[in-house]
């Protein structure tokens, strides 16, 4: 595969390194970014032989089969668009766009392109996540009751002196939008669609547009109930999943990425199998980029669209579209009621955040 990377900041050395790390058979052949000195530096880096300032020139000059978009998410939609009107693929990062509405533009544009549409969703692709998924959809350990998704982390002040954080403009969301979307994705990877949610979200200490924390009380098809927390404030940061199941507990606990020993299972009394069944969960790869590059490269070379597809993104999209609607109205949201028509629909904050005065800033 012949890669071109758009934005040449933190994230796409992560990129760059998960892509070398599949041997031979993706090749960095073209980076873009604004700042030129940047630029160099990670062409340089990682011997990357094009270098763009502008993504237009890419598309011109460039022969590429994947274009990672490792850009601020205000830049996702058009972006993506210009590249599969190409008729070249693009792997993006979370999230994807910053509303349903562009999301659902750049899906318009995959129909119409000779290349498909991936979202970085690099937790689903741990060993052990993949198993678990398998054995709940086999019913291994029985119904899922309840489920806890947290994401507990912390940024200071100066997290958001980055022009383009914090605000819903440019970055569509705060915790809720920008960094618990990667829980919930796995967690609704595993614990099935959602129906229904109410929440709240706030702003209690960071200078932001966005929220710095909120909460949410799901409703999934399944009837189980799902409990999600995501923060900016917490001191102790961690990532965790918990899933109760009628066989037992299976817990993930993490930061950034896991590995099968982050996982711990608690049999329920009563069922005395349950902790074999688990335990013959076949061992694997961590999460993390290079495995779910490594599925797209396979899926390329098949003909296949690459994963996350648009389809399997855009729920786990509209549950945080939900989340800030219900937040902001004080109501339960069901899902497939933000459609064309609702201002949730064209901006994730529907421009109802309480603590905004009527010109958009911040009180």
């Amino acid at each position: 595969m012949r890669i071109a990377i758009v934005g040449a900041g933190g994230i796409a050395g992560v990129h760059a390194a998960a892509l070398s790390a599949l041997g031979g058979s993706a090749r960095i052949v073209a980076a873009v970014d604004i700042d030129a000195g940047r630029l160099d530096a990670f062409a340089a880096t990682w011997d990357v032989p094009e270098r763009y300032t502008r993504v237009e020139d890419l598309l011109e000059r460039s022969e590429c089969d994947v274009v990672h978009l490792c850009s601020p998410p205000g830049l996702h939609r058009d972006q993506a668009v210009a590249v599969l009107e190409r008729g070249w693929s693009v792997m993006c990062e979370k999230p994807p766009a910053l509303s349903l509405r562009e999301f659902d533009e750049i899906a318009a544009a995959e129909a119409r392109s000779a290349g498909s549409f991936g979202t970085v969703s690099q937790h689903r692709f741990g060993a052990r996540a993949v198993a678990l998924r398998e054995a709940i959809a086999r019913d291994d350990f029985g119904p899922l009751h309840l489920a806890l998704c947290n994401t507990l982390w912390f940024r200071p002040d100066s997290y958001f002196a980055v022009p383009w954080r914090g605000t819903w403009e440019s970055e569509g969301g705060g915790p809720t939008m920008g960094h618990g979307i990667h829980q919930m994705d796995l967690m609704l990877s595993l614990a099935g669609p959602w129906e229904s949610v109410r929440a709240t979200a706030g702003r209690k200490a960071r200078p932001t547009q966005t929220e710095d924390f909120s909460t949410a009380v799901v409703t999934l098809a399944s009837g189980a109930t799902l409990v999600i927390v995501n923060s900016l404030l917490s001191a102790r940061e961690t990532s965790y999943l918990r899933f109760d199941l009628a066989g037992g507990t299976a817990e993930l606990e993490h930061l950034y990425g896991y590995g099968d020993d982050s996982w711990r299972f608690t049999p329920a009394p009563g069922d005395p199998d349950a902790a074999s069944r688990w335990n013959a969960l076949p061992p694997g790869a961590p999460s993390g980029h290079s495995a779910q590059f490594a599925a797209a490269a396979e899926a390329l070379r098949s003909g296949a669209p690459m994963p996350v597809t648009t389809a399997q993104a855009r729920p786990t999209l509209e549950l945080i579209a939900a989340v800030y609607a219900s937040a902001f109205t004080g109501r339960e949201v069901a899902r497939g009621e933000l459609a064309e028509g609702s201002p949730f629909y064209s901006s994730m904050g529907g421009h109802r955040a309480p603590w905004l005065t009527t010109e958009g800033t911040a009180r």
